[in-house]
């Protein structure tokens, strides 16, 4: 539930990108159109842009609460809070589920690899058209920290601080065998692969089910899904409800299809290639940036920031001890006001 103190109006606006947009991969787009919202009032000095992480929107207010309201480190009366929905993503942005305009048929299968540079220069893009030419912050966590490093990266001197939560120099064979057992998941419902928006759906409920035991973890399953009674079950155990629930609660919202596309775009983050390695990519980011861990998460755990956090010529590492895994920077909005509010008014 919002605040009643939150002072915004939420309004979802289209850009239209009516040229080719052409991927790292060699495919084009044939256009591009980007979903974004906004909130607060707009000055030269006070733009801060976030990057959302895997299935989530452009309504930052929707999916991390706590954070665009008064008082918090995206205060709609002091930022103006800018976010893009991701390409891929059935929230607006050119995905798998658009009309490809060449066709006039929606992609599903057919939507060309994209990799996580696209999405930075496609953020890039909204910016251009929005007249920004320098933020400052980037914040974002999990893809979102990729994407804000890649928008440095790629244009040195756009955000004058960054900060990045559970987030990588590149994505790991962990995190790689994670997602590809994710696709076996949606690979193994016989449906997936015809051309309709349900297809593959209860696939994808089991490749949700199987990345939640990954986003939080066993301390926090251990904490909050206990049978209440020590009865003798063979089916309904409340661990199991939940697992079921959080899959059919997830497929009402999100298609195979693009999961399929934004999980191949995370496997797709490395800030080296190309650039002489991750450790010499990272040191041409001048900007100070705050990197924040969680204690308990297992997909992209502390050694990752650390990481980021030694090669980063200004970077600050900042770990939040929490249960509740790398959804942690999503769940724990009071310890990551007291770390990023006062690095981005300082």
């Amino acid at each position: 539930m919002r605040s009643a103190f939150t002072i915004f109006v939420i309004l979802m606006e289209i850009y239209k990108h009516t040229g080719p947009f052409e991927l790292e991969c060699g495919a084009v787009l044939p256009e591009l159109v980007i979903a974004y919202h906004t909130f607060g009032t707009r000055r030269d000095d006070n733009i801060v842009w976030v990057c959302h992480a895997l299935t989530a929107n452009s309504d930052v207010s929707d999916w991390w609460p706590g954070t665009v309201e008064s008082g918090r480190f995206l205060d709609p009366s002091h930022y103006f809070t800018v976010c893009s929905n991701i390409i891929g993503s059935p929230y607006g942005t050119t995905g798998p589920l658009s009309i490809n305009p060449l066709t006039g048929e929606q992609w599903f299968g057919d939507f060309p690899f994209v990799t996580m540079r696209d999405i930075a220069r496609a953020n890039l893009l909204l910016a251009d058209h929005l007249g920004i030419s320098r933020v400052k912050a980037i914040v974002g966590g999990s893809i979102g920290g990729f994407q804000a490093l890649e928008m440095e990266l790629h244009r040195p001197g756009f955000a004058e601080k960054l900060v990045i939560a559970v987030c990588s120099a590149r994505t790991t064979p962990w995190n790689i065998a994670l997602n590809e057992s994710h696709r076996m998941a949606i690979r193994a419902d016989h449906t997936f692969g015809h051309n309709h928006q349900n297809a593959g759906k209860q696939g994808l409920a089991a490749a949700r089910s199987i990345a939640l035991l990954s986003y939080r973890g066993s301390l926090a399953y251990n904490a909050t899904q206990q049978d209440p009674d020590d009865t003798l079950r063979q089916s309904g155990h409340r661990a199991a409800t939940y697992q079921q629930y959080q899959g059919e609660k997830f497929i009402r919202r999100f298609d195979a299809y693009s999961y399929w596309t934004i999980t191949e775009a995370f496997d797709s983050h490395d800030v080296g290639r190309g650039r002489g390695g991750v450790e010499k990519a990272l040191s041409g980011i001048a900007c100070p940036t705050m990197v924040v861990g969680i204690t308990s998460d297992i997909i992209i755990p502390p050694v990752e920031q650390e990481f980021l956090a030694k090669y980063l010529p200004l970077g600050e590492l900042r770990l939040i001890e929490s249960d509740f895994g790398h959804d942690g920077f999503l769940v724990e909005n009071e310890k990551l006001n007291e770390i990023i509010k006062p690095f981005l008014s300082k």
